[in-house]
């Protein structure tokens, strides 16, 4: 018995009797990494530095060992020692950064590539694995888990919506391909749909001022979608999945290799869903039908000292339609059954090409036509829009100096069978569509004062022919105290002009009339966005955190009034002034072990002044937005089986909507959380199968956000004793979709 209990303890008091050891510390370039993990290969020897990265493995029998640290946010690090008999071994580590934030390159804040941790300007970076995580059928839906960011419903029977960010409302961001700005106008209400997810990059947002390189649009904000290089995507990919509510969307990459110089990229998506549902009982579907195909083409050209030239051009047709469930094609534009339906047809050109010169010297350019044929009940909207953009740089460094020098010109036309697009003769009204000529020229002086300090000092000018000259100034400074402390501070000025039978849905259905009071003058916003970020090392996994404040200030804001009139819609320059402002977190946790949390938050105060009849400010609640919204995901993978579980949803606060005269609705909308969960299993050879449940806690809209659905066409608005009041046919009580807890499952390929 001795014997056995001598033999289980001799490992234990040969290692008591050696002092060997080997200590170091863990550095990064000049800065210590804590907490890393410091281990030799084969052994359970090990320990884990301290916060300032010395560590020490004590007790260490001689001879050649294998020391391998890791940490999170750095590549692991190898090298091999010999341990003698009561020696110890000195072995210090400097450690490589690979943590997704130091490889993310963007280019949208200074039209420059440039590491997210050096742009002086705050960019949110999201890879297509993030949008994973929640499949959806159009990037509109998948920016839901997307923090500051809100897809908004605009239309409770069709469904059309735009983007919110920091609770500015859609015109206020421009959305771009390529940072080509061919998403605006009258496409703002689909710009994100039938793009294909296999050829996106990534997606870069800025939350706040943009406008001295992108142009007056860009006054909240800017999402830049970054399509695939062709000669680096993957030979072939599909994802088709579908839900039980019929739903099927199928999305198809593939590259071809023309030549050693010629590389193309074509994306396919595809979505229909043709099964009215009519959960809550008011005779409408609760969401709109859609069939919808987008075909994508990108090539690129391989040219001498790596000169870029790339071309992409972008189709897509949809048909949509909502209304009441007895709807069919045949009732278009009558007033016996009301429907909105929508025939989209747009294509899309883009280019890039550097001039055959020493310095670089970039053009770019961008095309798109629009054709909107629609009906809401018996009302026609026939639309017409075409936007032509081209832009030429020229990109030098001296000394501390990183300049770029640019002109742009931007094209509108845009015409629609309203009055908006008609000449002022009342008697004999002609058609007059709205032709824009926008050019510009911009300069931009990127400034490195210190490796921790740096300055972006920006310029544009632009004239308007309806409004003369724009100056917009941008400043930026960022300072990094070291590499895991850096704060940027923002500032610039915006100035837009609104075209508001192009960007607001609730002018077109036909439910009210619009009544614009004088000339409407363009609106001028002053921003200022202070932003702090975090990197921390710790002894279970990497750390990001940054917080932003944001405030906004608007002179010659226009704002629709839904109020005053309930059978209007009122649009003047508010005698005041509005603001946005309020703060923003976002926390990302990346565990040693499989797990990642994402946690995000925005706190927001949106609000006008302006004068009543006695000329005194009064405050009024911007409507349709938040004060307070969250967003947050969970993911983990369990190594072996090589199944991942995605938890993914959001929270939002009350939000003040759009009420008539007597109206008993509440005035402010209740909380409401949107939550999903996946779970995704990875075969061999690139092989993905993925299921999951979308909306866990089932939440829709009241069932009373369409005001008598029952008498869509007002047939019966002076029936005394159905309608007292005198209510009329209204959709716009809306604030999200009405679509419930539903099941989906789906298939993935990639073939590299």
């Amino acid at each position: 018995m001795r014997l056995i209990i001598f033999i289980f303890f001799l490992p234990t008091l040969l290692f008591a009797q050696s002092n060997s050891s080997i200590k170091g510390k863990v550095i990064d370039e000049d800065a210590q990494v804590g907490f890393a993990n410091v281990g030799l290969v084969g052994t359970n020897h090990g320990a884990a530095a301290d916060v300032d990265g010395n560590y020490i493995i004590e007790n260490i029998p001689p001879g050649k060992y294998t020391i391998l640290v890791s940490a999170v946010g750095y590549k692991n690090y190898k090298v091999g020692v010999t341990v003698v008999s009561g020696k110890t071994v000195i072995a210090n580590v400097n450690m490589e950064k690979t943590s997704a934030q130091m490889d993310e390159f963007v280019v949208t804040g200074t039209l420059k590539e440039v590491s997210v941790r050096e742009s002086p300007v705050p960019i949110k970076v999201y890879k297509p694995a993030y949008f994973k995580k929640n499949p959806t059928p159009a990037l509109f839906e998948a920016l839901q888990i997307v923090n500051g960011v809100r897809p908004q419903i605009n239309c409770s029977v069709c469904n059309t919506g735009d983007i919110h960010i920091n609770g500015m409302e859609g015109p206020y961001t421009m959305i771009t391909i390529d940072g080509m700005p061919i998403v605006g106008g009258l496409s703002t209400v689909y710009g994100l749909n039938g793009i294909p997810n296999s050829i996106i990059n990534q997606m870069e947002v800025v939350k706040g001022p943009a406008s001295t390189l992108y142009g007056s649009e860009a006054v909240g904000g800017l999402i830049n979608v970054i399509t695939k290089d062709p000669s680096d995507a993957p030979k072939f990919t599909f994802d088709v999945f579908g839900t039980n509510w019929g739903e099927v969307n199928t999305d198809v990459g593939a590259r071809f290799k023309v030549s050693e110089k010629v590389n193309s990229l074509l994306g396919v998506n595809y979505f229909n869903y043709s099964n009215p549902i009519d959960n809550n009982g008011d005779n409408f579907t609760d969401i709109t039908l859609q069939d919808r195909i987008s075909i994508f083409n990108k090539w690129s050209f391989k040219r001498k000292e790596d000169r870029e030239f790339s071309i992409a051009g972008r189709y897509i047709y949809e048909d949509r339609w909502g209304g009441e469930m007895q709807w069919t094609p045949e009732f278009r534009g009558g007033d016996s059954i009301y429907g909105e339906s929508i025939y989209t047809s747009r294509y899309e050109v883009i280019g890039k090409y550097q001039l055959p010169f020493k310095e670089r010297i970039m053009t770019s350019f961008s095309f798109s036509d629009h054709d909107q044929n629609s009906v809401y009940g018996n009302t026609a909207f026939i639309a017409k829009q075409r936007i032509a953009f081209g832009q030429l740089f020229w990109d030098k460094k001296l000394g501390l100096h990183d300049f770029l020098i640019g002109t742009a010109l931007r094209y509108n036309y845009y015409d629609d069978n309203t009055p908006a697009t008609q000449t002022a003769d009342s008697l004999n009204p002609q058609n007059n569509p709205d032709e824009v000529l926008l050019p510009g020229i911009f300069v931009q002086d990127a400034i490195s004062l210190h490796e921790k300090h740096k300055i972006l000092l920006g310029l544009r000018y632009d004239y308007d022919t309806r409004h003369g000259d724009i100056f917009t100034p941008r400043f930026n400074y960022k300072w990094s105290s070291n590499d895991n402390n850096t704060i940027r501070l923002s500032t610039g000025t915006g100035y837009r002009v609104v075209n508001l039978f192009t960007e607001d849905h609730a002018a077109t259905t036909g439910a009210r009339d619009v009544i614009i009071k004088g000339t409407l003058n363009p609106e001028t916003s002053y921003n200022a966005n202070l932003n702090y970020q975090k990197f921390i090392n710790t002894k279970f996994g990497f750390i990001n955190f940054d917080v932003t404040a944001f405030y906004t200030h608007f002179t010659n804001k226009i704002v629709p009034d839904y109020e005053t009139n309930p059978q209007q819609i009122i649009y003047e320059n508010i005698d005041g002034y509005a603001v946005s402002r309020g703060v923003s977190f976002d926390l990302n946790v990346n565990f040693s072990v499989p797990l990642n949390i994402k946690v995000g938050g925005t706190f927001m105060d949106v609000y006008q002044m302006d004068r009543n009849e006695l000329g005194k400010l009064i405050r009024e609640d911007q409507l349709l937005t938040e004060n307070i919204s969250g967003t947050y995901s969970v993911s983990y993978t369990f190594s072996k089986p090589k199944i991942k579980i995605d938890y993914s949803g959001n929270l939002y606060g009350p939000m003040k909507l759009p009420l008539v005269e007597n109206d008993t609705r509440p005035k402010y909308s209740n909380w409401y959380s949107i939550q999903n969960i996946q779970i995704t299993k990875t075969f061999k050879k690139g092989w993905e199968i993925y299921g999951g449940i979308k909306n866990l806690l089932d939440f829709t809209p009241p069932v009373y956000s369409i005001l008598r659905a029952n008498d869509p066409f007002d047939k019966n608005v002076n029936d005394p004793v159905k309608n007292p009041q005198g209510f009329t046919f209204d959709p716009t009580y809306v604030y999200a979709a009405n679509q419930g807890v539903r099941g989906f499952f789906g298939v993935r390929y990639t073939f590299k």
